[in-house]
């Protein structure tokens, strides 16, 4: 029995992350009572159905009920099932905009907050638990519907119980540091293809441009220390049980060097025999 347990902000795509799940055969249950978790749990389990792989969202809108949670947790993992955490996270301002655009209210709105900046905070300190022990952490900021999708197709198309994932991150620092990052490598030290006439309006995706920056010596140097370093901490982490690592290599606009070296370090990973994706997250922007 595979349990997902589905928790974030408001406003963060919860909802589309229940649609991602259904649609790649996971049994859904939004807005689950935290008491209920264990018998729901266990009913799982018994049934005919087959059941295997279920995913439940629990959050804030359970009111007073959501501190339940903690104790909800431990009991299925006392009936000798585990779960997996999954925690979607986004930043306050995209947060707020959101809201305004669908003139949705927030949660604890309700609850006596004067405000949506004021809600989003309260929530976020609720969460902070919930966050620190996720196994999963996807920060939907810069995230399309499409993206978020593709993000948890690949994720659990395979089944969370198989090896760790490993997601390679290109990024643009000038659009902002990637808070789901497990690691952070900056290479904005290495000559930049941006000022090169001929391929400022390509991507590291282009061959040319691929060229131009794993000839410098100095990328052929960090490369080689990349690769040592991640060969060796793969291990661990994965001894320790994580089950999602995310490496994140940032330039300043993270269309050229980041790009070229995330599908470098993707297929490095690749050969070690581990599952591995790889996401151009400002790739597109200009």
């Amino acid at each position: 029995m595979e349990f997902i347990i589905v928790t974030g902000l408001s406003g963060a795509g919860k909802s589309r992350v229940v649609t991602a799940l259904e649609d790649i055969g996971y049994y859904c249950v939004d807005n689950m009572p935290p008491k209920l978790l264990p018998k729901f749990a266990e009913l799982c389990i018994q049934s005919e159905e087959n059941l295997s792989r279920v995913a439940m969202v629990v959050d804030v809108r359970g009111g007073q009920m959501f501190g339940d949670l903690y104790d909800a947790l431990a009991s299925i993992r006392q009936m000798g099932s585990d779960y997996k955490i999954l925690f979607l996270d986004c930043e306050d301002q995209v947060l707020a905009r959101r809201y305004k655009e669908t003139r949705r209210q927030h949660p604890l709105v309700s609850a006596g907050f004067n405000n949506v900046q004021d809600a989003i905070a309260a929530e976020r300190e609720l969460l902070k638990t919930l966050f620190d022990r996720a196994d999963y952490l996807i920060n939907t900021t810069h995230l399309s519907p499409t993206q978020l999708k593709e993000r948890i197709t690949e994720l659990f198309l395979g089944g969370s119980a198989q090896a760790m994932m490993v997601q390679c991150l290109s990024f643009g620092f000038k659009y902002g540091y990637p808070s789901e990052a497990d690691l952070v490598f900056d290479v904005r030290c290495f000559p930049n293809p941006f000022y090169e006439p001929e391929l400022k309006n390509k991507t590291g995706l282009d061959k040319d441009v691929r060229d131009y920056v794993m000839e410098s010596e100095e990328v052929k140097g960090f490369e080689k220390r990349l690769y040592d370093m991640v060969d060796y901490m793969l291990p661990l982490y994965r001894n320790e049980g994580k089950s999602q690592l995310v490496i994140a290599i940032g330039c300043t606009g993270g269309k050229h060097r980041s790009v070229v070296l995330a599908e470098a370090l993707s297929q490095h990973i690749y050969q070690l025999g581990y599952r591995v994706m790889v996401n151009h997250r400002d790739i597109g922007k200009l």
